[in-house]
């Protein structure tokens, strides 16, 4: 193996692992090593939890205007920095520079800046006297250490969502990022020194058994993870053995329902978008396309060319809409689901791997699944857009919520009545009309079912990193 070998970031410094086995980082553009990095160990992990344990007793004392100015100050160095962290992840994902630029690290410094403003928003019910003699009132605390564990598809961002929340309400952190795509996370820990007092931040680096030694440690008293259906149950499943709180954002399987009243030239092109972007590795993306009966061809062709015209390409190429896929487990199991296609279906456009080096996949588009084909009803998290046609109303919400999944959905009509009925009927956590994916740092974020529980972004996922007690005082 070749490359440097990178450190874990823990109570202020880079410090080298304790671990004899590493993993090789693959450039996914051209097939590259890139570096190693440790499978950190039991004693690594145990080290940053006693960081961050230590880091706690006075960081979570801290009044919400230090912890505000301390987020304010993180967000202008991600700004400062940004040239930095788009090159270390674009070296990790092979994605887009300038979509890491505009929508990872720029919005990234906007999110922390939202959340410097909901450490001082906090809220609980108004003391009062509700049992005559005695005055209540609630306090709102930070929970402790807290474990999390990061995703390799949006990996600053993800990282952003993890420790804004927690920071804001005064816990210290131990995260893992994804084995293979931690640079940009180290570069964030990096640049936090100085800023966030030693130990408060801490990043191990490692494989899915280092990330259970997270779960299984006994400090932190809450552990987040963003991921998949499969590692959100393994982490849940630890965590309850030790009833440790558990936040989980998982899959997605997100229907794009189509009325023929609805603009369909914008719609076409919208949900191309969100169908690929960032090669359709988005929990969020638009993977199934419920179109009106009436309309069904048409529309279908018309989405077909936009997304003929969204190629993928180079990091630096300001041409490409999105990059290749992450790795070559995840890039031989998408090209396995296509060209394990059921008989009856049809590809109208892709369907092929992209090049002969790198993990580059066409913008593809099916037709003739059945509802439950498994292209239908799994999360295939790259570049696939699965088409079926709907008689009405309450035929598009009955093929929309039989899944498992319940993160996102959107409705594309112009009748405003039809838009109110989906709203009320369509079973995710996220719902967007005439529109579909985009975010912002004030509203909550998460699903149902089996795409997990609990809110990132929002004032709601402070509070997922809080605790609430109860102070009664006697009058006499």
């Amino acid at each position: 193996m070749s490359g440097p070998v990178l450190e874990n970031y823990i109570d202020g410094a880079f410090v080298a692992s304790g671990a004899t086995e590493t993993l090789e980082l693959v450039n996914p553009v051209d097939e590259s090593v890139l570096a190693r990095s440790p499978i950190s160990t039991g004693a690594d992990v145990d080290a940053a939890m006693r960081a961050a344990e230590r880091a706690f007793a006075s960081w979570g004392r801290t009044t919400p205007s230090v912890r505000q100015k301390a987020l304010l100050r993180l967000a202008d160095a991600v700004e400062a920095h940004s040239a930095e962290i788009v090159a270390a992840q674009c070296r990790n994902t092979g994605q887009p520079a300038a979509v890491v630029a505009a929508e990872e690290v720029a919005v990234g410094a906007d999110q922390l800046r939202f959340f410097a403003g909901a450490a001082r928003l906090l809220e609980g019910r108004a003391a009062g006297e509700y049992l005559e003699g005695f005055t209540s009132y609630v306090r709102r605390e930070p929970i402790g250490v807290v474990a999390q564990v990061t995703p390799w598809n949006y990996p600053f961002m993800m990282a952003i969502w993890k420790i804004g929340p927690a920071l804001a309400a005064g816990n210290t952190i131990v995260l893992k990022p994804s084995d293979t795509t931690p640079e940009s996370t180290l570069v964030l820990a990096g640049i936090s020194k100085g800023i966030l007092p030693d130990g408060v931040l801490n990043v191990v680096l490692g494989d899915a058994n280092t990330g259970a030694e997270l779960v299984r440690h006994p400090t932190p008293g809450l552990v987040s993870i963003t991921g998949s259906v499969r590692a959100g149950i393994a982490v849940a499943g630890s965590a309850a053995q030790q009833l440790k709180r558990a936040h989980l954002e998982l899959g997605g399987k997100a229907p794009a329902i189509v009325f023929p009243d609805a603009d369909l030239e914008k719609a076409a092109l919208g949900i191309a978008q969100a169908a690929f972007f960032n090669g359709g590795q988005d929990c969020t993306a638009a993977t199934r396309l419920l179109v009106h009966e009436s309309i069904h061809d048409e529309f279908v062709a018309a989405v077909a060319k936009c997304a003929e015209q969204l190629r993928p390409g180079l990091p630096d190429d300001p041409d490409s809409f999105y990059g290749p896929l992450n790795n070559r487990g995840h890039f031989d199991a998408v090209l396995g689901k296509l060209a394990a296609l059921p008989a009856h279906v049809t590809v109208v456009t892709g369907g092929k791997r992209l090049g002969d080096k790198g993990f580059f996949v066409e913008p593809t588009i099916v037709t003739g699944v059945r509802q439950h084909d498994a292209l239908v009803q799994e999360e295939t998290f790259g570049p696939v857009l699965t088409v079926q046609p709907f008689t009405d109303a309450e035929h598009a919400i009955a093929l929309a919520n039989d899944v498992r999944y319940a993160l996102a959905s959107s409705i594309w009509t112009g009748n405003h009545a039809i838009a109110e009925k989906f709203t009320r009927a369509l079973d995710f956590g996220a719902v967007w009309v005439n529109c579909h994916i985009p975010l912002v740092a004030e509203m909550p974020h998460g699903g149902f079912k089996y795409s997990g529980y609990g809110k990132d972004l929002s004032a709601y996922s402070v509070e997922e990193y809080t605790r609430i007690k109860h102070v009664m005082s006697a009058h006499d």
